[in-house]
């Protein structure tokens, strides 16, 4: 039970089970699962969740550059980036986050009221690295990253920039899987009473 919480109620019996082998003790995923469903802990990931689908995209002609090759090493610095939606009263917010490739981490996000490129102008002032050594940007269609305030940018610091193709999450698979364990893991069952706060 003690793993379970510390995963935010996120671990299943095959993480459990992980876990416990590290530590030399080695029960099956059966055993785990009956003892799961006698203290009634069900994962985050097994509850049904509903995705809302944006009609507006982005009709630029920007190519796939990135072309779903997510294993690049550290000769390049490429980021990939997405927006979600979180709930803040009864209102909703948005999170910006910016994933490095190479090593997977988040260095860069940024919460607001409106989906818009300024808040991913947000996101990207937070970026550590001068925005100069960044060598690509990807996201999907979304009309916040089709702006002439993006575009003076990666001009300016002559970043190339990537689209998905349209509809296909698949071209940005990091960022999806980024927010789906954000949103599971420590979003899911919080209450947040202001944009501050989230």
């Amino acid at each position: 039970m003690t793993l379970f919480n510390q995963s935010y109620q996120s671990y299943g019996t095959r993480r459990i089970r992980f876990d416990l082998q590290k530590e030399n003790i080695w029960v099956s995923r059966r055993y785990i699962a009956r003892v799961m469903k006698a203290l009634l802990l069900v994962s985050k990931y097994t509850v049904k969740r509903y995705q809302s689908h944006n009609t507006e995209v982005n009709e630029t002609a920007t190519e796939n550059h990135l072309q779903r090759q997510f294993d690049v090493g550290d000769k390049k610095q490429i980021v990939v980036a997405d927006l979600t939606y979180i709930q803040v009263k009864q209102r909703w917010n948005y999170l910006c986050v910016l994933v490095n490739l190479s090593d997977r981490q988040i260095v860069g996000y940024h919460v607001g009221q409106h989906k818009t490129a300024e808040l991913v102008m947000s996101a990207l002032s937070k970026i550590k690295l001068p925005l100069s050594k960044l060598d690509l940007f990807h996201s999907d269609r979304g009309k916040e990253f089709d702006n002439r305030l993006l575009a003076d940018c990666f001009k300016t610091f002559n970043i190339t920039h990537s689209l998905s193709k349209k509809g296909c999450p698949y071209d940005n698979a990091v960022a999806e899987a980024t927010f789906k364990t954000i949103k599971t893991e420590f979003v899911k069952g919080q209450r947040f009473n202001s944009t501050a706060e989230l």
